[in-house]
């Protein structure tokens, strides 16, 4: 039985020492951005991985096999990706295999524990889940948090997604011990808007200097995962004020249509991008290429040391 399939690329990538970047699915898939502009977010975060001198390697489940890299030319997986409805976080993986799931696009614990798996060593992402506002009385906290800590691999994204609690988001990544770096920043990043009025840890002024990091963290012997907070590009993020009140409108329209668990991002991201008249979908699709850029830049970094 075959359970996991890395492309010819990215194994030959993987086995010259050539920096790789993986790319979860979810974000885009129909989960993460209407049509067209799920296929202009992969078209322009691949072209952003190639551009920085690294391969990418969207992860995703098709017919029971987790898939680490999706071939350029095959245009059926990838529009099965496009389309895709069932979103896969890492806990889910067993099933989706062992059922034989035809399609699967996987968040950010998924991609990062199969990345792990593989030896890829840094991801791109457009925003990490994190602790859902009123978890203390939901206990909604996402696995991203928890596959941050487990496994050795680092996470370029632009922060935590807006709506989420993000005090207690961060105060929860120092619990596990996950580093939090912030590229360029000393505030962590609220997704659409490029700060949060929360201080990052440890400021950092360019991918050398991450990779650098993360050797010494190796070296170190840590496991764990390293968190690269890179602010949405200021010619495409939003003001706070602007975006938190459609926020808490978008919460309160989940909570009254009993919607919870992993269906909330979703639901939330579709009604912000209405209530904004379209707004955050620019700065979704900025923001992620800017951190698939940062990523391939780093493993580069990266690949270079180790070679």
């Amino acid at each position: 039985m075959r359970t996991i399939h890395i492309s010819d690329e990215v194994t030959d990538a993987l086995g010259d020492g050539r920096a790789v970047v993986a790319l979860e699915s979810t974000i885009f898939s129909s989960l993460g951005l209407p049509a067209p502009h799920n296929e202009d977010a992969l078209r322009r975060c691949d072209a952003a991985v190639r551009a920085r001198g690294a391969v990418p390697a969207m992860v995703a489940v098709l017919d029971g096999v987790a898939r680490i890299g999706l071939d350029g030319t095959d245009g059926t997986d990838v529009g099965r990706v496009l389309a895709g409805t069932h979103k896969l976080a890492e806990r889910d993986l067993p099933w989706a295999v062992g059922t034989g799931l035809a399609v699967g696009v996987t968040t950010v614990s998924a991609t990062v524990a199969l990345a792990a798996g593989a030896g890829i060593a840094v991801f791109a992402t457009g925003g990490i889940g994190g602790v859902h506002r009123g978890a203390e009385h939901s206990f909604d906290v996402s696995s991203d948090l928890t596959a941050l800590a487990r496994h050795p691999v680092t996470t370029v994204c632009a922060g935590a997604k807006g709506f989420l609690d993000l005090p207690k988001t961060l105060e929860y990544l120092e619990t596990l011990g996950v580093p939090v770096l912030g590229l360029a920043t000393d505030e962590f990043p609220a997704f659409w808007c490029r700060t949060s009025g929360l201080r990052v840890p440890h400021r950092v002024e360019g991918p050398g200097a991450i990779a650098q990091i993360v050797r010494a963290a190796r070296a170190l012997g840590a496991v764990n995962g390293i968190l690269v907070v890179n602010p949405c590009p200021e010619d495409a993020a939003l003001a706070r004020d602007t975006i938190e009140p459609a926020i808490e409108d978008a919460l309160a329209a989940a909570a009254s249509s009993g919607i919870t668990g992993g269906a909330v991002t979703p639901f939330v991201l579709s009604h912000l991008a209405d209530a904004t008249g379209g707004r955050t979908l620019p700065a979704n699709l900025a923001l992620a290429e800017h951190n698939a850029s940062v990523a391939a830049r780093i493993a580069v970094a990266l690949s270079a040391a180790s070679r």
